[in-house]
């Protein structure tokens, strides 16, 4: 159903993954210029994905492994984007400029992957839940 927990951890991993990175930066470089994930397109293409993909899981709430499996796949894609911006951060060479200060932007990932566990975990509770009953029958 549409009213359960998980369905609130999925909305805030969609806000987190969908609207938050349009309002926080991603780091700061050497030059006082913030750098927002809309200056490289390989990070617009996985924040999309993961938006797409909370979307998707939120709608496929009658199909509950689909939903399980779509917020799988949403943290293997945010695992790598968090992977991507640690190497970013780290990455000194000389045709980069050099990240400065880290921005909030750079940890929405992780916040992320912490909603979707919890998402799981509801789905998982729920599925016991109906397997248990019918059990009963």
């Amino acid at each position: 159903m549409l009213q359960r927990i998980q369905t609130i951890y999925l909305a805030i991993a969609f806000i987190i993954t969908g609207i938050l990175p349009f309002v926080f930066p991603l780091w700061k470089l050497s030059d006082g210029k913030e750098f927002y994930f809309m200056n490289t397109i390989l990070y617009q293409i996985l924040f999309g994905l993961s938006t797409t993909l909370a979307l998707l899981s939120i709608i496929s709430f009658k199909k509950r492994q689909q939903q399980f499996v779509f917020n799988r796949l949403n943290m293997i894609l945010n695992l790598i984007l968090l992977g991507l911006f640690v190497y970013r951060s780290l990455n000194v060479s000389g045709e980069t400029p050099a990240v400065s200060e880290k921005g909030i932007g750079m940890f929405l990932p992780i916040i992320s992957i912490v909603m979707l566990v919890l998402a799981n975990k509801a789905i998982k509770k729920d599925e016991d839940l109906v397997k248990s009953v019918d059990r009963l029958r």
